[in-house]
């Protein structure tokens, strides 16, 4: 028994209380922020104001509308607002019912809370992931997510938010079979709810705890918590989960044998849902009568009850492949309760019959039960086959396009997919970096080629992380020569300006590696080299394909990384003329370069301290 309006509910409210501390959601007052926001166009670039609405807002349509808009304004590099806007994206999402939209922008949301290190932020993606995995019944990895989730609150000091990570927990487990566990992690929710004094948090720890309690056949004790439930959540006019525990009562009356008392249950389950238009209890309480009047002989009642549950139950699946066979599966359904329904009625009629005729008619009757159950569990298995082998080929497309993006631009990686080829592109500007090892061939001679290898991953994985930092583009490495470039994709005017920050943390990097780490089995020195110009980008091969570039700029880059020294960062005058109002460089002379010529070159000592070089993430700490 699953509690999806609850569940969604709580991810709200973890979410909203991880974001800030001052808003409370009025739609009255998100009204009159989003008036100011249109009437004034100066106010259309506040992402202060823009935060407020998404926070106030109750309807789904209004805060997916202004996540984008947060998404779209915010500065990529603020991990604070990108995670904030991906996050009340898949809100909005969860709220529309649209999990596998809402799934992605939760994955989102974590990747920006992960690079935050925030434990608050990083719990509430994660529980949110867990939460949808619940909805949509994937339970391996909702139990995977709620645990990870539970983790990172532990460190929050929050006790409320905790305490509906646990009881969630304990939900999944139960739903799955697992009452020992379910029974545990409920327990604890409690614990945390009593010392809040939360008294409807109390009540759903309640019920649960019937459920577990009936799971494990201690009936009188699981009576006991529903009822206790029940009265609770009727003072907050709770009706939803009212109807599913009285539901649950039908299910213990009935394992009883007391089956007039689970009818009384039923029916007052199924009066609630009728009341309060809860399609999802209908179903599952005409499905509960269904049965109950079967086992009473009543099988007229019984077949009317079958429908109703059939009709709901269709009219509320939200998955793709189950309402393109939805009509299907009710005709066939409906079929088999009918066929079942007509030979238990000439059961019926045979048994007033001659004696000798009725043991030969009850053996017939068996045989076409069985194998109309034959059939039946034979088009299961095969239904749950389809849908497993669907699941499979999602994962395994997802995994793919993910593999391609690591292995090409992303933009780059679409046209392929869409295209089945990328046609070349000339930009006219871009930044080529290249590094270098001192001394590598006279290491790798003398070092085990796995000590070597460990020792290039170490730094190269460094390089990747710091590239990525600045959103440039990594091109290739090639023995312990590093290749990068920028303003591929993204054509700021400041690509340039990051594409040195980032040599200069490189540099910092193998120098502090060189001085710290004395457990590497080799320490380096590093060239660097720097050049700008125009560049021709693409595709090459067909098998194990590569993005790379190629033109002068990226010889001239190569040159000036071979004529740099020893943790130094070496420019072309072209790269010269763009930063030397932002950098402290170090005019180097004109240099013989081999194949070029006399070429002028620059090192790059520091970054000059002036207001104006703020990356975008510090100009906005303060809206943050």
């Amino acid at each position: 028994m699953r509690f999806n309006e609850l569940r969604i509910c709580i991810t709200l409210i973890l979410v909203a209380t991880f974001l800030q501390t001052g808003f409370s959601q009025n739609q009255k007052t998100a009204d009159s922020l989003i008036a100011v926001y249109e009437t004034n166009v100066s106010n259309q670039n506040n992402l202060s104001l823009i935060f407020k609405i998404i926070n106030e807002s109750l309807n789904a349509n209004t805060k997916l509308k202004f996540s984008n808009l947060l998404l779209e304004k915010a500065p990529k590099d603020s991990l604070k607002l990108q995670y904030s806007g991906y996050l009340q994206k898949a809100n909005a999402f969860s709220e529309k019912a649209d999990f596998p939209e809402a799934l992605e922008c939760y994955f989102s949301s974590l990747k920006y809370a992960e690079q935050t290190k925030n434990d608050a932020f990083i719990g509430a993606a994660l529980i949110g992931i867990a939460d949808t995995y619940s909805i949509v019944e994937n339970p391996f990895n909702a139990q995977k997510y709620y645990l990870e989730g539970i983790e990172k609150l532990k460190y929050t000091n929050d006790s409320i938010k905790l305490g509906y990570a646990l009881y969630n927990l304990g939900d999944q487990y139960l739903k799955t079979g697992n009452s020992n566990d379910a029974l545990s992690y409920t327990k604890e929710a409690g614990h945390i709810f009593e010392k809040l004094n939360d008294v409807r948090a109390l009540a759903y720890v309640d019920g649960n705890l019937g459920r577990v309690y009936a799971e494990k056949e201690k009936d009188e004790l699981a009576l006991e918590k529903i009822n206790s439930a029940i009265v609770t959540l009727e003072k907050f006019e709770d009706y939803s989960p009212i109807s599913e525990f009285l539901a649950y009562m039908a299910d213990i009356y009935a394992k009883k044998g007391n089956i007039k008392k689970a009818l009384t249950y039923a029916y007052k389950s199924l009066n609630l849902a009728q009341k309060y238009q809860l399609d999802d209890q209908l179903s599952q309480t005409y499905l509960k009568l269904s049965n109950l009047y079967e086992v009473q002989g009543n099988f007229k009642d019984s077949y009317i009850n079958f429908k109703q549950h059939i009709a709901y139950r269709d009219s509320i699946a939200n998955l793709e492949n189950i309402q393109k066979m939805s009509a299907l599966r009710t005709d066939y359904e409906v079929s088999k309760k009918e066929a079942e329904v007509n030979i238990l009625q000439k059961e019926a009629e045979i048994s007033q019959l001659k004696a000798r005729r009725q043991k030969a008619a009850i053996y017939a009757t068996a045989a076409i039960i069985f194998l109309i159950s034959l059939l039946a569990w034979g088009l299961y298995r095969r239904y749950k086959f389809i849908n497993k082998t669907k699941i499979i080929i999602e994962n395994e497309k997802k995994r793919s396009d993910d593999l391609l993006k690591n292995i090409l631009p992303e933009q780059t990686a679409e046209e392929l997919k869409q295209h089945g080829k990328v046609k070349a592109q000339k930009i006219k500007h871009a930044t080529v970096l290249f590094t270098d090892f001192v001394g590598f061939t006279r290491y790798s001679e003398h070092l085990p080629p796995q000590q070597l290898v460990e020792s290039i991953d170490y730094y190269f994985s460094k390089f990747d992380e710091i590239i990525g930092r600045y959103q440039l583009e990594k091109i290739k490495t090639v023995g312990d020569a590093y290749m990068c470039a920028s303003g591929l994709h993204n054509h700021s005017s400041n690509h340039t300006h990051n594409m040195l920050l980032a040599a200069m943390d490189i540099v910092d990097f193998v120098n502090q590696a060189k001085a710290t780490n004395t457990q590497l089995a080799s320490n380096f020195d590093i060239r660097v080299g720097v050049n700008t110009g125009p560049v021709v980008a693409g595709v090459v091969g067909t098998k194990k394909f590569a993005y790379d570039i190629w033109g002068d700029t990226v010889n001239v880059a190569s040159r000036m990384e071979s004529c740099s020294l020893p943790g130094k960062i070496n420019i072309s005058h072209n790269t010269y003329k763009i930063v030397k109002n932002e950098f402290d460089c170090e005019y180097r002379g004109k240099v013989e370069v081999k194949n070029r010529g006399i070429m002028k070159m620059y090192f790059v000592n520091s970054k000059n301290n002036i207001t104006s070089n703020l990356s975008p993430d510090q100009t906005n700490n303060s809206l943050a």
